[in-house]
C-alpha cells in the first residue's frame, strides 16, 4: 500500500470517529489534556497498524486501540486502582430501584426538570474505570453489548454485568441529590 493510499484509508477508517475516540479517552483519563495526549498516541498506533485492520467496524477497532492506550497510560501513571472491585464494600444492602426512590414523583418529570449534567458527569467520574468505560461506550457512544465486548476484550456476560452494576452505582450516587431537591 502506498503512503498516499494508506493515508486515504486511514482517513476513511479512523478519522471520522475522532469525537467518539476523544470522548472515551476523556472519560477514562478524567482529564481533557491527558485525553488529547492519549488520543494522539492512539491515532499514531492506529496508523502504524492500519495494515492489520481487516475491514471490520472501524469505530470499534479504533476505540479498542484508544481504550488499550488509555489503560497503558493510566498504568504508567499509576492511576488505575489495582484492587479488585468488591460488591459488598460498594453496596450497603440491596440497591434501591427507581420506583422505590421516586414513588411520590414521576421520574421522567424529575429528570426533565432537574437534569444537571454536571452532577451526572461527576457521578460517572466516580465510577470505577471498568464500569465507567462500559457505561460511556453504551450510553454515550451507543455501542452494542457485543461491540463493547470486542472493544474491552471481556466476555459479553461481563459487559452486561458491568453495565448493570454501573447503572446501579450511578443511581446510588445520584439518588441523594434528587431526594434532597424534593425534600425526601
Amino acid at each position: 500500500m502506498t503512503k498516499q493510499n494508506k493515508t486515504e484509508r486511514f482517513n476513511q477508517v479512523a478519522l471520522q470517529h475522532m469525537d467518539a475516540a476523544y470522548n472515551l479517552a476523556k472519560w477514562l483519563t478524567r482529564n481533557p489534556q491527558d485525553a488529547e495526549d492519549v488520543l494522539q498516541e492512539s491515532f499514531m498506533k492506529a496508523f502504524r497498524h492500519l495494515d492489520n485492520f481487516r475491514g471490520e467496524d472501524g469505530r470499534s477497532w479504533l476505540l479498542a486501540i484508544v481504550r488499550n492506550t488509555c489503560y497503558t497510560w493510566l498504568k504508567s501513571k499509576h492511576q488505575i486502582p489495582m484492587d479488585v472491585f468488591d460488591d459488598e464494600s460498594h453496596y450497603s444492602g440491596s440497591p434501591p430501584s427507581f420506583s422505590d426512590a421516586f414513588t411520590a414523583n414521576n421520574p421522567e418529570h424529575i429528570v426533565l426538570k432537574n437534569l444537571d449534567s454536571d452532577l451526572i458527569n461527576q457521578a460517572i467520574q466516580q465510577l470505577p474505570i471498568q464500569f465507567r468505560e462500559v457505561l460511556v461506550l453504551r450510553e454515550q457512544e451507543s455501542f452494542s453489548y457485543l461491540e463493547i465486548a470486542c472493544i474491552t476484550g471481556v466476555p459479553l456476560g461481563t459487559v452486561m454485568s458491568r453495565l448493570a452494576r454501573a447503572r446501579v452505582m450511578l443511581r446510588q450516587l445520584l439518588i441523594p441529590h434528587f431526594t434532597e431537591d424534593f425534600g425526601q
